[in-house]
């Protein structure tokens, strides 16, 4: 791998006000880090306070801009509209929103019920929608902006055992085009992030076991192992204005699976 000071700097992020949901850790983390480095002013939005009161310390003792972390539970829209709001209050208004939070609970077919299927969809789809209904006034005023929603392969290979997150997931580009072309008149730009298998800590803890993970490289082209910093790569670029004629697409980061 390279080192870090290798990769990309993109000059047109410098104070670009960004928001990341889901990002106390996991690719989150990384993407709220990723524009840290780029020296955006960043908030991000998670339910876990331990994980993201330790991201803001970590980043300010590498003398890193501190992000904003506020508090919220997603699947409450009036708290994340009101979270979103305080964000442009303090930050300004919102030029990147990542909708990044997910939770990739496994789940079976006979066990999921009316309200755990509205959960699911809730917790990793719903909030996507109303999130870049919350920002796009904002970035219509400024004749700009992008958004990237986090999608995955999981409905591309497809997953198994997880059935309603793979629904979400596939939904979330299906919204992704649409939105494009609902707001690329107004230069918003639109685009959807797949990631394959990603070490991340919750990953390695929960799913990835070493029979997953040999699955897994015998899957993809490339024979390693993918990690969160290079989906964030892919996030600031789809961010900056290096892809300005970007949008409408999926991109996929999976290290040649599918």
């Amino acid at each position: 791998m390279p080192e870090p000071n290798q990769f990309a700097t993109y000059p047109s992020l410098r104070n670009r006000v960004v928001l990341v949901t889901g990002g106390a850790s996991g690719i989150g983390e990384s993407i709220v880090e990723a524009f840290a480095q780029q020296h955006a002013r960043v908030a991000f939005l998670d339910i876990e306070d331990s994980a993201a009161i330790a991201l803001v310390e970590r980043l300010a003792a590498a003398s890193l801009p501190q992000p904003l972390f506020l508090h919220c539970d997603l699947t409450d829209i009036p708290a994340l509209k009101s979270a979103i709001r305080t964000v442009e209050h303090r930050l300004g208004t919102v030029d990147t929103l990542v909708n990044n939070a997910a939770n990739d609970a496994r789940h079976s077919i006979e066990e999921v019920t009316p309200e755990s299927f509205d959960h699911g969809i809730a917790v990793n789809l719903r909030h996507q929608f109303f999130a870049v209904q919350a920002v796009a006034e904002g970035m219509k005023r400024r004749g700009q902006g992008s958004i990237i929603n986090m999608s995955s392969i999981s409905w591309v290979i497809p997953s198994t055992g997880l059935p309603v997150y793979t629904t979400a997931k596939a939904a979330i580009v299906g919204m992704t085009r649409t939105l494009a072309h609902e707001l690329g008149p107004h230069n918003i730009r639109v685009n959807a992030v797949l990631p394959g298998a990603i070490l991340t800590e919750k990953q390695q803890r929960l799913w990835l076991t070493e029979e997953y993970k040999a699955e897994v490289l015998a899957a993809q082209a490339l024979k390693r192992h993918l990690y969160p910093e290079e989906v964030a790569r892919l996030v600031l670029f789809l961010a900056s204005d290096d892809s300005a004629a970007i949008t409408n697409q999926s991109c996929v980061i999976d290290g040649g699976w599918v």
